[in-house]
């Protein structure tokens, strides 16, 4: 039996799609998707907002954009999706200064969502989100389970990086060359083997915006990743879909996209078109595969992708992909990477 491990690109539920859901039911920004997300033996998201009422913009360098969330809606909506695990480290954790963070970090604790990459302090930011998926067996009862770590960084925003005394980001150089980098990441993996996981992931808020292609430097470091233990490299930042390449078997997601967000569209780019990437691997952490649901953004909802998006998705991933040597079978509307053999 294989388990189905969910991924998606930036979740981001403040401003627009924080009005909207205020009158709209808790669920209705998954839209078409809820069904599937929730079909998933686990679910790790980027969280692209705070989810706090409180706090003030930041103001100390200039910052264009501060995405904040309600908390009474965002956590059950979380919830309801069947979200295990949010990625923070990225570039907006501290849009509200270090009051919403604390109540980001509390809410996400109280409603049990594992989170990793952000926190009072960098060692905290570096501790792994740790994640037990339970095998349903015969007969609905609990076989093995899959223990899965995931670990989060980034590159953004220099001033949201946490030191020694101050809370926000797990920040680093996208540089493998780089000794403090090397550092840092070393030590977070070395914390995600100690709770002895199947899968150790890394996800990473890497790299500008609306870029469609990984700069060498990102395809060193995602190798270095790979050489380094991690099973699955979970990249997003570009609001667009990159390619995917497979090094030494571990799936490198150069970019996921956004999955639901406000933004507004390039029509060339369509950064409201991705996919749910699923990944399946048996209860011993072997992966049999990386499954591609293509899905689009309408309404500040997420919606499982018409035709004709889905078709361009597809079109696109391969074109990305392809100088990479990675091919995909098409199954339905989505696509297909095996990764056993």
């Amino acid at each position: 039996m294989a388990l189905r491990i969910g991924f998606t690109g930036d979740v981001m539920l403040g401003r627009l799609v924080d009005e909207r859901q205020r009158s709209r039911s808790v669920d209705a920004v998954w839209g078409t998707t809820l069904e599937r997300l929730r079909g998933l033996d686990g679910l790790v998201c980027n969280l692209e907002c705070v989810l706090s009422t409180r706090g003030r913009e930041w103001q100390r360098t200039h910052r264009p954009f501060h995405f904040r969330a309600d908390p009474d809606w965002a956590i059950p909506a979380l919830e309801r999706a069947g979200v295990d695990v949010c990625a923070l480290a990225n570039n907006h954790v501290l849009d509200y200064e270090e009051t919403a963070l604390r109540d980001t970090l509390a809410a996400l604790d109280d409603a049990g969502i594992g989170r990793t990459g952000a926190g009072e302090t960098l060692d905290e930011a570096l501790e792994p989100a740790v994640l037990t998926i339970s095998d349903p067996g015969a007969n609905g009862e609990v076989g093995n389970g899959l223990d899965l770590a995931v670990v989060s960084v980034t590159d953004n925003t220099p001033e949201y990086a946490a030191d020694a005394d101050s809370p926000g980001t797990a920040r680093v150089e996208i540089d493998a060359d780089d000794p403090e980098t090397r550092r840092l990441v070393r030590d977070a993996l070395e914390r995600a083997r100690e709770t002895d996981p199947d899968l150790v992931v890394a996800s990473l808020h890497w790299g500008p915006n609306m870029v469609t292609e990984p700069p060498d430097a990102f395809r060193e470091f995602g190798r270095w990743l790979a050489e380094a233990g991690v099973d699955f490299v979970h990249g997003h930042s570009a609001h667009v879909l990159q390619g995917i390449e497979v090094y030494e078997g571990t799936p490198i997601c150069y970019d996921t996209g956004d999955f639901v967000d406000d933004y507004r569209v390039d029509e060339e780019l369509r950064n409201d078109r991705s996919f749910l990437f699923v990944l399946r691997a048996t209860p011993e952490g072997r992966l049999r595969d990386l499954r591609l649901s293509p899905t689009e953004i309408d309404g500040c909802a997420v919606h499982e992708a018409s035709p004709d998006a889905a078709a361009w998705a597809r079109d696109r991933m391969r074109e990305l992909s392809a100088p990479f040597g990675t091919e995909f079978e098409r199954e339905g509307d989505g696509l297909v990477l095996s990764l056993e053999g």
